[in-house]
C-alpha cells in the first residue's frame, strides 16, 4: 500500500493506483475530458493530452496530469490551487476556441463533455480568439459521420478501434495545429477498413464522431398518406431507450416503446424479436446440417453486420464460415413485404421499414445491394435507440407516462430466446435451444445455458448433442474476435459453433445506444433486463413460436426451402467490390 495525502486527508491506496483513482476514494472530483477507463475488459486511454485534470504534486516544477500519474510513497497533492485552476480554465478555453460554436444544432448537445465542462467552470465568454482549423466532414458510409472541426484529439476513438477492437480504422495525421484523426491516407472512410461498429462514437466525448441520422426522413414518411409505414423494434432497444426519459437502466419497456411508436403514427409495430426466431430457425437448420456433414466448421452466426465486415477485411480465407442466413432486422424487413404484404394486399412498394437498432452498422447493412428481396429493398431507413428517443421527445411522447401496449401480429408474437439476441451469447444460446430439439427429437427442459452469457469477452462450452460433443463459443468485442479467428485460421483451436458480437458486451452496448458515464455498469443492466424477459415469457425456444410456424405452414414451406433461401439468406456475403 502507498500513503499520501490530498487535499489535506490522508489515505492509503495500493501501488499503481493513479492519483486520479485515488482521490476519487476520498470521493474528491477531479475533472477529465480525455480519459477512458475501461475495467471490465482492462483498458485505458493513457494519451493524458487535454490536460483538464491536472493537480499540483509538492517537489514536483511541472504540474501532473492525474488521469496517468501513479501515486508514490509520501505524495502531498492539491486539486485545487490557483495554479491547478487556472490551468484547468486556461486549458479548456484553448480547446474551445478551436471548437465550432454550433451546440443548439449539435447532434451532442446535452451529451457532450466537452459542453458539460464548459458549463461547470463558469465560461460563459471565448477568450481566445483566432484561426480555426477546418476540415470537410466525412458523411460517406451513410452510416457513421466524421465532423474532424469538433475532435479535441483526445484520441478515445483512436484507443477503441486500434486496441480493444483491433480494426485500425483510425488515426492521428499532422502535427500540432493540423492534426487530425482519420483513416489512412485521409480517405473517406466508406474507403477504410471500418467496420461501422459504432464503439468510437459511444466514446467520442464530443460530436466528431456520431451516426448519420434518418429522423427527418421517416417524418417524411409518416406523413405521407400514400406510404404503409411499418416500424421494427431490436431486443437491446427495449432495455435501454427508458435511460433517456431518466428510467433506471437495464428496465425494460416493451409494452410502453409499443405504444409510444403507435403515438407516432406507424401502421404497424413488429418486434426484430420475431425475425431473431426466424433467424435461429433458419440458422438451426444450416448448423445441423454442416455439422452431420463435418464441412465448413465452426458455423459462424450472421446477425452481427460489423463482425462480417470485420471477417471480410481482416480474415477473407475464412469467408466460408459464416451462416448465410441474413440479419433479424434483414430478415424481418423481407418478410414484411413479401409475406405480411400478401397477407394484407398492400403493394410492397408502397411500404416503407423502418427499423430501430441499437447499432451504426445497421444503418450500412440496411444499403448493401445484398440486401434486397426480388429487387426490393428489406429496410428503408435504420434509426438507432438515440434517434428514436428525439422522436419521441419531438412527438410529445414520453415514456414514463404512457400505457402499454401490445406489438401488432403477425409480426410481433416472439420467445425469450429472440429477446437474448440482445446481449452476448444470446445468439449462441438461442440457436443451441432449438439445435438441440431438431437434433435429437427429445424435449429440452433447461434451456439455460448458462456458460456462454456473462459479459466476459470470450466464452466457450461442450454441449452433448444427439451424442456429439458440439464445441461452443460466444465472443465479444473484435480484439478478442481476431484472437479466436487466428488461432482458427493457424489450425490451433477447433470449434463447431461460433457467435461473435462486434460490440463489447452485445448490441446492449451498439453504437446507437444511449450514452452512458458508468458505462459497464449500465451494461450490465441492460443484460439482466434482457435475461428477466427470457424468464418471463411462456415460449423461450424459437421455433415454438406460433407466427413462425404459421409463416412457414403458409408461405415458406420449411425450413431451408427454396423460397426461404430467396427470401432469408444471402448466398455470397457482400465483398468490398460491391
Amino acid at each position: 500500500m502507498i500513503n499520501l495525502t490530498i487535499d489535506g486527508q490522508q489515505i492509503s491506496v495500493p501501488e499503481g493506483t493513479t492519483i486520479l483513482d485515488a482521490a476519487k476514494t476520498l470521493n474528491v472530483d477531479i475533472p477529465t475530458l480525455c480519459y477512458l477507463n475501461l475495467e471490465k475488459i482492462k483498458y485505458l486511454n493513457k494519451v493524458a493530452s487535454c490536460r483538464i485534470c491536472v493537480v499540483e504534486v509538492e517537489g514536483r516544477r511541472n504540474l501532473a496530469p492525474a488521469c496517468a500519474t501513479p501515486v508514490a510513497e509520501g505524495m502531498k497533492i492539491v486539486t485545487n490551487s490557483k495554479r491547478v485552476l487556472s490551468s484547468r480554465r486556461k486549458n479548456l478555453e484553448l480547446i474551445i476556441s478551436n471548437h465550432p460554436f454550433e451546440c443548439l444544432v449539435c447532434a451532442k448537445s446535452t451529451d457532450c463533455e466537452l459542453q458539460k465542462l464548459v458549463w461547470e467552470f463558469g465560461i460563459n465568454t471565448q477568450r481566445y480568439d483566432g484561426e480555426r482549423s477546418h476540415h470537410e466532414i466525412d458523411r460517406s458510409s451513410g452510416a457513421l459521420k466524421r465532423d474532424p472541426n469538433k475532435c479535441i484529439m483526445c484520441r478515445r476513438c483512436e484507443t477503441m478501434c486500434n486496441e480493444v477492437q483491433t480494426v485500425g480504422a483510425l488515426t492521428a495525421f499532422g502535427r500540432g495545429f493540423n492534426t487530425v484523426v482519420a483513416p489512412a491516407e485521409k480517405e473517406p472512410i466508406v474507403n477504410s477498413n471500418c467496420v461501422f461498429c459504432g464503439q468510437c462514437v459511444s466514446v467520442c466525448p464530443t460530436a466528431a464522431l456520431t451516426g448519420v441520422g434518418y429522423i427527418q426522413e421517416v417524418w417524411g414518411a409518416l406523413f405521407n398518406p400514400k406510404k404503409t409505414v411499418i416500424v421494427q423494434v431490436a431486443p437491446a432497444v427495449r432495455v435501454a431507450i427508458g435511460e433517456e426519459f431518466g428510467m433506471p437502466a437495464g428496465q425494460p419497456v416493451t409494452g410502453k416503446l409499443v405504444a409510444g411508436l403507435h403515438r407516432l403514427g406507424f401502421n404497424a409495430v413488429f418486434d426484430t424479436t420475431f425475425g431473431a426466431d426466424l433467424t435461429v430457425v433458419e440458422e438451426s437448420k444450416e448448423i445441423i446440417e454442416r455439422l452431420e456433414k463435418n464441412e465448413n466448421l465452426p458455423i459462424l452466426t450472421s446477425c452481427c453486420p460489423g463482425w462480417i465486415n470485420f471477417l471480410e477485411h481482416s480474415f477473407p480465407s475464412l469467408k466460408y464460415m459464416p451462416s448465410t442466413c441474413k440479419s433479424p432486422q434483414q430478415m424481418t424487413g423481407a418478410i414484411i413485404k413479401t409475406y405480411y404484404a400478401q397477407k394484407m394486399g398492400i403493394d410492397p412498394n408502397d411500404i416503407v421499414v423502418v427499423a430501430v437498432m441499437p447499432c451504426i452498422a445497421k444503418k450500412y447493412e440496411s444499403a448493401l445491394p445484398s440486401e434486397e428481396t426480388y429487387g426490393i429493398r428489406d429496410v428503408d431507413y435504420v434509426i438507432t435507440t438515440r434517434e428514436l428517443a428525439k422522436m419521441f421527445k419531438e412527438g410529445s411522447v414520453d415514456l414514463r407516462h404512457i400505457a402499454e401496449e401490445e406489438f401488432d401480429n403477425p409480426l410481433g408474437q416472439s420467445t425469450g430466446a429472440g429477446v437474448i439476441f440482445g446481449g452476448t451469447g444470446g445468439v449462441l444460446e438461442a440457436a443451441l435451444r432449438t439445435v438441440y430439439e431438431k437434433a435429437t427429437g427429445k424435449t429440452l427442459e433447461d434451456v439455460n445455458f448458462t456458460a456462454v452469457r456473462g459479459l466476459n469477452g470470450m466464452r466457450e462450452a461442450q454441449v452433448d448433442v444427439a451424442g456429439r460433443m458440439v464445441r461452443v463459443a460466444a465472443v465479444a468485442g473484435l480484439g478478442n474476435a481476431r484472437k479466436v479467428l487466428e488461432k482458427i485460421e493457424s489450425g490451433e483451436e477447433k470449434y463447431d459453433i461460433i457467435e461473435i458480437m462486434a460490440c463489447p458486451g452485445g448490441c446492449i452496448n451498439g453504437g446507437g445506444q444511449p450514452y452512458a458515464e458508468e458505462r459497464e455498469e449500465i451494461i450490465e443492466k441492460r443484460l439482466q433486463g434482457l435475461y428477466q424477459l427470457d424468464r418471463n415469457t411462456r415460449v423461450r425456444k424459437s421455433h415454438m413460436n406460433p407466427a413462425i410456424q404459421s409463416l412457414y405452414q403458409e408461405f415458406l414451406g420449411e425450413a431451408g426451402s427454396h423460397k426461404a433461401h430467396e427470401i432469408l439468406h444471402v448466398e455470397n456475403f457482400h465483398t468490398e467490390e460491391e
